[in-house]
């Protein structure tokens, strides 16, 4: 059993209108490779949203009460704060240096998935508008371009609730399915599996995230070669969904 992982080095700063379809495939060229069949393709959600021109101003934001109050009590620039609320349906928890909420996508996680990293000054980007949509456009583009079955993920870095340090969490997804029941199944005493569920599109996001890095590394694609369930969780319709709980299922929150 192997799994392969590559960074595609050889993208360059994104702007506003670049094809990442089209980057990938001169990347891959570049490095001598192509696409295979079962290819999963890891795209940090920055580059996403660079490349569909989704930044936030900074400078022109103009902080509500709200946002100012938020702000002093979370030791946060009221600017990004006003950002975190607008990208949010809900704010959930508030604290030193974090601010915690749902976003429009239904995400939980924190400043809204706001980022200020590798984005020029005062300038933030942040979550893609329709990860999932985005995903879609791409694949279908590579799919018309090289005729390979493949997975697209778009990524991002978040924190856990009770543990500390960020990881990949996936944000939007087509090709594979992001959730893995595998309830029914046996382990391997014989017992049936009863609640088991796997977030498959999570753990391959992780997985990506140790080449993507968080600082200057400058590797927002991954490709990851032979993962040997493709084949069984391959989705053409997927997205995102299933991996999101609802509310009403949040203990925490309830």
């Amino acid at each position: 059993m192997k799994l392969e992982l590559f960074g595609l080095t050889e993208i360059p700063l994104v702007i506003k209108g670049d094809n990442i379809d089209e980057l990938i495939l001169s990347s891959l060229k570049k490095q001598k490779n192509s696409l295979k069949n079962g290819d999963i393709i890891l795209i940090a959600e920055t580059l996403i949203s660079k490349a569909e021109g989704n930044y936030i101003d900074l400078k022109k934001i103009n902080p509500s009460s709200k946002a100012k109050k938020l702000a002093e009590k979370s030791k946060k620039d009221p600017k990004l704060v006003e950002s975190i609320i607008n990208e949010s349906k809900e704010i959930i928890a508030v604290g030193p240096d974090f601010i915690i909420s749902e976003t429009k996508h239904g995400f939980v996680c924190a400043n809204a998935g706001i980022d200020e990293s590798n984005v020029e000054e005062g300038l933030a980007t942040p979550m893609p508008i329709d990860p999932d949509k985005s995903a879609k456009k791409i694949y279908e583009s590579l799919k018309n371009k090289t005729g390979k079955n493949i997975g697209i993920i778009i990524t991002d870095t978040q924190g856990r609730a009770f543990r500390n340090g960020a990881v990949g969490v996936a944000i939007g997804c087509i090709g594979i399915s992001p959730l893995w029941k595998r309830v029914g199944e046996k382990d391997l005493y014989g017992r049936e599996l009863q609640t088991t569920e796997i977030g498959v599109a999570d753990e391959l996001a992780a997985a990506a995230s140790l080449l993507m890095g968080q600082a200057n590394e400058g590797v927002p694609i991954v490709i990851i070669r032979g993962f040997e369930n493709f084949d069984k969780l391959k989705n053409t319709q997927s997205n995102i969904k299933p991996l999101i709980r609802e509310k009403e299922f949040d203990v925490f929150r309830n």
